[in-house]
């Protein structure tokens, strides 16, 4: 275009941020060999407080925000978890939990019964041995498949994504499983990305990022600071929603030249040439990088 810059042009077109990350806890049940976050049962919460959570949420409409994403870690294990998602539904806001499903108290299916929640989550394997292997949690596997199936049954959209660690991992017979058993939202197998354990001893790059960061999405990680999504965390923060209000930090130059760090999409592929997967696990759709939740059932293949 003429008279704009080259990192102009990088980030002009770019979608505002209507959908937010927040990584409310890096405790998880599990200890995936390629968590991004590097989450297991015996690491904290991070360093925002409730009030620091909700301060975000409550600021989130007006930053343009309108869905958010529960995220980890595993978020239920959040002690305040259920504080936090009622009040980002008081706000307005759309929420997506993603869970590792591997347990679901009976209070928390009624909230996620809310038509303006949804859920999401990860499967490796049909066979349950290689998929607790990766999860690091022997029984991992019937506890996620048996709530996968329960959402089912209780009408909740859901979205599966399914994650290939190595070659030959049964990731395509647990996409046909998942086919089978009704789930409507599946993306293409992605691949592991090198960042947090899946980096082992490599540094992580923006190679393993998808494209679409920070394109209609952000992400606040446990420590407050804000990035593009949980992936890009290896990238300096924009900022730090304790001292910066998250809409300033989206206006700011800094949040400009963390875009411009990522090499964005070509033609009419909503991924970059390199990349043939779509992004995880945020999964925002990419037509139109759309981020209005479906409406009940149409995830789902279940009743309305």
């Amino acid at each position: 275009m003429k008279g704009m810059t080259l990192f102009q042009q990088s980030t002009s077109q770019l979608d505002p941020v209507r959908f937010l990350e927040l990584e409310i806890t890096r405790r998880c049940q599990l200890a995936c060999a390629h968590c991004y976050s590097e989450s297991g049962p015996a690491v904290g919460h991070g360093t925002m407080t409730t009030e620091d959570w909700e301060a975000v949420v409550t600021s989130a409409p007006a930053a343009g925000i309108n869905t958010v994403q529960f995220i980890g870690g595993e978020p239920t294990q959040h002690p305040d978890f259920e504080r936090l998602l009622r009040c980002a539904l008081a706000q307005g806001l759309r929420a997506q939990v993603f869970s590792n499903l591997f347990r679901v108290p009976d209070r928390l299916w009624h909230l996620f019964e809310d038509p303006n929640v949804t859920l999401a989550t990860s499967y490796y394997s049909d066979d349950p041995d290689e998929h607790d292997r990766i999860t690091g949690r022997r029984g991992s596997h019937a506890r996620t498949l048996a709530n996968i199936s329960k959402a089912l049954r209780r009408g909740i959209p859901l979205k599966v994504a399914i994650v290939r660690l190595w070659d030959g991992q049964r990731a395509e017979q647990a996409w046909r499983q998942m086919k089978a058993l009704g789930v409507g939202h599946l993306g293409p197998i992605d691949r592991m990305r090198g960042v947090g354990r899946g980096a082992g001893t490599n540094q992580p790059s923006v190679a393993e990022l998808c494209g679409q960061c920070g394109n209609g999405r952000a992400a606040v990680l446990a420590n407050g600071d804000v990035q593009m999504c949980v992936l890009s965390r290896f990238l300096p923060p924009a900022g730090n929603v304790k001292v910066t209000p998250l809409a300033d930090i989206f206006s700011s130059r800094a949040w400009q030249e963390l875009l411009a760090q990522v090499p964005r999409h070509v033609g009419a592929d909503c991924k970059p040439a390199f990349d043939g997967n779509d992004c995880k696990p945020a999964e925002t759709l990419c037509e139109g990088n759309a981020l209005i939740l479906p409406a009940r059932g149409v995830l789902t293949g279940g009743k309305r």
